[in-house]
């Protein structure tokens, strides 16, 4: 199934060289920070015994993910504002738009992972350490990654079968579903369709067993009696909440959508601010609303 376009243009961001060069240098700043705060998230629970439990085990696999996620969009995203790297050929589209996805979905996955630890440790404190054990840890957090990256190969293969005859300019500064969808120039419907199930299969039912964990988490917290106890279950499940809440309210409004050829300027703002600013945001959330981790930073 040959294609008629060989690669794309990304056509980034409008505006002034000054503009794009500021737009760079915060890029810069923000991956450095990502990259950074992730990794001494990483450093920081390996070798401080008190942080290695089953919740910090999953925030490493969530950080070092983050690592990745936004490795596979701010390098280019700046090559692209600067008008260095423009041009993606489109093997390397279906490349970066695979493996994007594919984090993206192990994100979903591993979020719902760890509300669910939440609520094993505030609903059954006593039997948490044996519910919770580490085979049972191993096993969530690879079916996360393997279920991530599997959900998504359906659907890279379709958008790979799409025919592109021109124009080839993308309105975006990374390849998206959205983007390859408006410019083909073949029936779209089964990449419409499959982006909808699986958005369906992993966002929201992922959402729903993240809620559903948390419905549980607060009734829980509700019946304890002293108001510190309240705080203090409250306080072990509140960033993970604050991440929870970003993720799944951008994520859902750019792919729970039945259509996909509308708002492209908008699903550009909202997938930087995804792809670019929530990385960043984890490991701020979690440094500045977890006891546990402000103390062993002050060590």
């Amino acid at each position: 199934n040959e294609t008629s376009v060989e690669e794309f243009i990304l056509l980034g961001f409008p505006g002034t060289w000054h503009s794009r060069v500021s737009l760079v240098m915060v890029f810069a700043l923000i991956y450095f920070l990502t990259v950074t705060g992730n990794v001494s998230i990483i450093a920081l629970v390996w070798m401080n015994s008190n942080l290695q439990t089953p919740m910090y085990f999953f925030l490493c696999n969530l950080s070092f993910l983050e690592i990745w996620y936004t490795t596979g969009v701010v390098p280019k995203a700046i090559g692209v504002t600067l008008g260095t790297s423009q041009t993606m050929s489109f093997s390397a589209c279906i490349l970066q738009l695979f493996f994007l996805l594919s984090l993206g979905s192990t994100e979903c996955f591993l979020l719902s992972v760890m509300a669910y630890d939440r609520y094993l440790a505030i609903c059954y404190p006593l039997r948490y350490r044996s519910l919770m054990n580490s085979v049972l840890c191993a096993r969530l957090a690879l079916s996360s990654w393997l279920g991530g990256f599997l959900a998504i190969s359906l659907l890279a293969f379709l958008t790979s079968r799409l025919m592109f005859c021109g124009p080839n300019g993308i309105n975006h500064f990374l390849c998206d579903i959205d983007s390859c969808l408006a410019l083909s120039c073949s029936d779209t419907w089964p990449v419409e369709l499959a982006t909808f199930l699986i958005s369906i299969i992993v966002v929201v039912a992922s959402c729903v067993l993240t809620l559903v964990s948390y419905v549980y988490i607060i009734s829980s917290i509700l019946r304890i009696q002293s108001a510190h106890g309240k705080k203090k279950a409250f306080s072990t499940c509140s960033a993970h909440l604050s991440v929870v809440t970003i993720w799944y309210g951008s994520t859902i409004f750019l792919y729970v959508k039945p259509s996909a050829h509308n708002s492209l300027d908008l699903n550009k703002l909202v997938n930087t601010f995804n792809t670019v600013v929530t990385p960043l945001l984890n490991p701020l959330i979690y440094t500045f609303r977890n006891k546990e981790v402000k103390q062993a930073l002050e060590k």
